[in-house]
């Protein structure tokens, strides 16, 4: 029997109940197609998908859903809600991560027989990313190495060709994050391989400021497969101008990985 699978610490230290957020879009009718679970990234939340992915998802026949973090935890809380969340779906779902979300995902697929998973900009490589941070933008980096909270500037987040305003205002949806979850992006063990071998994919752009290429071909090389890349645009692919290329791409290959059920 795995180890990981024991989960000592689960038994002697539960995680404490939260009420979790979780926003849903739904398709008009059932299509026989898993349901999709978004995990954000620290400091985004369900808004993050509700803006662009999940209608679109539900529009081709996904049914859809995105869960919010808990405030002030840690990396086994937020696998633990996103883990527990999933279980509550009618079908076993696809659990999709985006930056840090995809961190907490790949915990989640050590514990949940999930049908597939998708690794969006991943922060995986917690070193990697952190030189990645500090050469695009020092100021607001810098203060989180020492427990303050990580700015991430418009340019990491965005291309150039997401309007000026609409950057700003998506900017300023974003809550700091707590400094433990920030450390464990940089201090964590890789995460035990995923339940029943689901397949597995990593989607970036290699213009990101957040996630560089070389770490993008690693986490996708320990799945055994190459990154989808999106030139041109920034670490939110889910709300940058071309936002539609990545998330067609996702339901492309999971229409082709998950064929549908019959209802």
């Amino acid at each position: 029997m795995r180890s990981d699978l024991l989960r000592f610490a689960d038994w002697s230290s539960p995680v404490r109940p939260v009420a979790r957020e979780l926003s849903s879009a739904l398709p008009d009718g059932d299509e026989g197609r898993p349901p999709l679970l978004f995990v954000p990234g620290l400091g985004h939340g369900p808004w993050a998908f509700t803006e662009h992915w999940l209608g679109h998802a539900a529009r081709r026949g996904f049914p859809a859903h995105a869960v919010g973090l808990r405030e002030r935890g840690d990396l086994r809380a937020y696998a633990h809600d996103v883990v527990q969340t999933a279980a509550s779906l009618p079908r076993q779902a696809v659990l999709i991560g985006h930056g840090a979300g995809a961190l907490v995902v790949s915990r989640a697929l050590a514990r949940y027989p999930a049908r597939a998973g998708v690794l969006v900009a991943p922060v995986l490589d917690g070193w990697a990313g952190l030189g990645a941070a500090l050469r695009a933008n020092p100021l607001g980096t810098l203060p989180a190495i020492v427990g303050g909270a990580l700015r991430l500037s418009r340019r990491q987040l965005f291309s150039p060709e997401l309007p000026v305003e609409q950057a700003d205002a998506y900017r300023g949806r974003l809550v700091p994050a707590g400094a433990r979850a920030q450390w464990q992006l940089l201090a964590h063990r890789a995460a035990p391989r995923p339940v029943g071998s689901p397949p597995v994919l990593v989607v970036g752009s290699p213009d990101d400021r957040v996630v560089p290429r070389a770490a993008l071909d690693r986490t996708a090389a320990r799945f055994g497969a190459a990154p989808l890349l999106f030139p041109g645009m920034g670490h939110d692919l889910m709300l940058d101008a071309g936002w539609a290329e990545p998330i067609d791409a996702i339901l492309d290959w999971l229409g082709k990985e998950l064929p549908p059920t019959t209802p």
